[in-house]
């Protein structure tokens, strides 16, 4: 007996995307709704549902159906802001939906606690933290890529010395090959760096903090918008 073909478990796809990108473009109400219905709707909801019960943003007086439907609309309200070419659809309007939700879970959480003890055994991390965002692998992997191409489109206008480029693109080559931040502080690194460039970990340290405070504020570029603008090379000090 021929076994049933096993259906998709993606919801959110580059169809969803492109009907965005529809939705955006035309001002006519009737096209907009039909768009919303057919591609929009179900993905929209199903990211809402992941998002509320993979991170448990439930400290709220209602139950998370209607939370659920709270966040929907919030991410239809900010679709116009979704810009076609920066970034993936499905990064952007997760980052949304995780910020109405911290914002939101967080606040909440903070009223319930000032009527009654509660079990927080769930809600130890820091829910505003950036490791909360980061742990998304695929929003995480996404950011990591725009970061790589902001430093190469960036790195001269950045470091001016030659050796501080050699360092810094050691460094890059290293998220090229592990996408891993964790092991960006390990003596194992500064040894790799040291092989590259054959500079001193004084010299090493002083570039990596520098691209430490950009990492920062690409990174609070990237959880606000979804992308990253690799013209701005504003001062970060």
């Amino acid at each position: 007996m021929p076994r049933k073909k096993a259906k998709s478990r993606m919801y959110f796809t580059q169809i969803t995307e492109n009907a965005i990108i529809r939705y955006n473009s035309t001002t006519n109400h009737t096209l907009r709704n039909k768009i919303y219905n057919d591609h929009i709707a179900y993905p929209f909801d199903k990211l809402a549902e992941n998002i509320i019960h993979t991170f448990k943003f439930y400290y709220f007086d209602v139950s998370s159906e209607q939370v659920k439907h709270e966040v929907v609309s919030f991410l239809v309200m900010n679709m116009h802001k979704f810009k076609e070419g920066k970034g993936k659809a499905f990064s952007y309007f997760s980052i949304v939906a995780k910020n109405y939700l911290i914002l939101n879970n967080n606040n909440n959480y903070k009223k319930m606690k000032s009527h009654r003890e509660l079990d927080v055994l769930d809600f130890k991390r820091n829910l505003s933290s950036e490791a909360q965002i980061m742990s998304d692998k695929e929003t995480y992997e996404e950011f990591t890529d725009m970061m790589l191409d902001y430093w190469e489109n960036n790195l001269p206008n950045i470091f001016k010395r030659q050796k501080d480029i050699l360092v810094a693109d050691a460094v890059l080559e290293l998220f090229r090959r592990s996408k891993d931040m964790e092991n960006f502080n390990k003596k194992a690194l500064y040894v790799l760096i040291r092989e590259m460039t054959s500079s001193n970990t004084q010299h090493i340290t002083r570039v990596v903090n520098v691209m430490k405070r950009y990492y920062k504020r690409l990174f609070k570029e990237f959880q606000h918008s979804g992308s990253i603008d690799t013209s701005n090379t504003g001062s970060i000090f």
